[in-house]
């Protein structure tokens, strides 16, 4: 059982103590200029997936548009919206076709650039997860001294034991960054104990995976839910859903708490002591 793991020894585990202020942020999707603004290079960032703009659904911009044009990209969303997920990608194809070394160099290209953007714009210090539509073989453009890769482990700050689990978990549409049930809920597993939780999805908790522009259930994790239930960490922050419904709520002694779409809202979450 998790509650019975020792936890004293953080030996092997990523362990530092910063001073505040510490700052969450999920869902950036490249809006680096504002993450520029609102954390200042001494802060410590705690950067929790989704670092690139694929898609933005609201204003049809990001690299599927500068690769494949508006008109392809929006038939494409269209077909999603109506959950007709093997017509979307028969008709990707379709755009695709006798062109496909050249448009996935040039997605490449574009996606490892945006990367190195959102590099270029982080604070000092750093810890990243990635999210669903993240790529993990390019994500690595992002560090550099200061920035480290915390998934699937435990970072003392300000005192507190702070676990990271990223990754979203598996949609219809099969993207980059989602992995299996199984392979989430052995990371979870792995930290044992923490007071602190920081994950890309959120519970399973119908309130906190509603997106309410979107009106459905997004994935949420079982796991997850069962840990916080065992465990009562202070809080677990996270995003993914990028309107939902409850951003806000309490489970027994912990607080879960959307770190918001940072994207739309440019503003990042303080981290509580």
């Amino acid at each position: 059982m998790l509650r019975d793991r020792c936890v004293g020894d953080m030996a092997g585990r990523a362990g530092r103590l910063y001073a505040m202020p510490v700052k969450v942020v999920s869902d950036l999707h490249s809006a680096t200029d504002a993450l520029r603004r609102t954390v200042a290079p001494e802060d410590t960032l705690l950067l929790l997936g989704d670092l690139v703009n694929i898609i933005d659904y609201r204003t049809m911009d990001g690299i599927l548009v500068d690769v494949f044009g508006v008109e392809a990209v929006q038939e494409v969303v269209d077909l999603r919206a109506e959950r007709r997920f093997d017509e979307a990608r028969a008709a990707m194809a379709r755009r695709r076709k006798g062109r496909e070394d050249e448009l996935a160099r040039q997605f490449q290209t574009l996606l490892r650039q945006a990367y190195r953007d959102v590099r270029d714009a982080l604070p000092e210090r750093v810890y990243v997860i990635l999210g669903n539509v993240d790529s993990p073989h390019l994500a690595c453009e992002v560090e550099r001294p200061g920035v480290e890769m915390v998934d699937g482990k435990v970072v003392e700050i300000e005192g507190l034991r702070v676990g990271f689990v990223g990754g979203g978990l598996p949609t219809p549409l099969k993207v980059a960054g989602e992995i299996g049930e199984d392979e989430y809920d052995a990371k979870l597993e792995g930290l044992g104990p923490v007071d602190v939780l920081c994950s890309h999805v959120p519970p399973d908790i119908p309130e906190l995976t509603y997106d309410v522009l979107a009106s459905r259930h997004e994935r949420g994790s079982a796991g997850l839910l069962g840990y916080v239930r065992e465990v009562q960490p202070k809080r677990v922050y996270f995003g993914h859903i990028h309107q939902p419904l409850i951003s806000s709520m309490h489970l027994g002694r912990t607080h879960l708490l959307n770190a918001g779409y940072f994207r739309r809202t440019q503003r990042p979450m303080p981290f509580l002591p």
